[in-house]
């Protein structure tokens, strides 16, 4: 079994490539956003269902299943874009805008729920979503699965970015 182990995290030809640890870290620091983004929004269903939104807006219960789910999407996409081909070619980029756009989602639930800033949560949204573009390239570069990966994610912030303008527009 170690040996297995230890052949998968060589890689081919004997190359560094990231085994299950990594992936269960990965994992951790994502669920990790999500229990800090929870932590900064306690209050959160209240303040949606208090908010003028769109008849097209979702039901507060659905944002909890959803992220949940997308949170381990993000977490196997950098895993997988890791591992890539074997080589180290990109991965650093790669994971430095994985990381850039993952401190932007947390960014986003406090500016939106804590300080009612709806207009700056737009706004970062939007960074969120050009960080996430560039995640998706840099990831399709690496390893095209881990970029198929996040294209849910990206529809669901696109989704939520217009939520948030119309959210704002309707609130101001």
């Amino acid at each position: 079994m170690a040996d297995l182990l230890s052949e998968e995290t060589r890689g081919p030809a004997g190359r560094g490539r990231p085994g299950w640890p990594t992936l269960l870290l990965l994992l951790a620091v994502c669920y990790a956003v999500a229990a800090l983004g929870s932590l900064a929004a306690a209050d959160s269903g209240d303040t949606y269902q208090a908010l003028e939104r769109p008849s097209w807006a979702p039901p507060g219960w659905l944002f909890g299943p959803v992220w949940t789910v997308l949170y381990g999407t993000i977490a196997v996409a950098a895993w997988l874009a890791l591992r890539g081909d074997g080589t180290k070619v990109g991965r650093r980029p790669a994971m430095v805008l994985w990381s850039v756009q993952l401190a932007l989602n947390l960014a986003w639930t406090p500016l939106f729920f804590a300080a009612d800033a709806y207009g700056w949560a737009f706004a970062e949204i939007c960074l969120l979503w050009l960080a996430l573009v560039a995640t998706v390239v840099a990831f399709a570069r690496r390893r095209r699965a881990a970029a198929v990966l996040l294209l849910p994610y990206a529809a669901w912030v696109t989704y939520a970015a217009s939520l948030n303008l119309s959210i704002w527009l309707l609130n101001t």
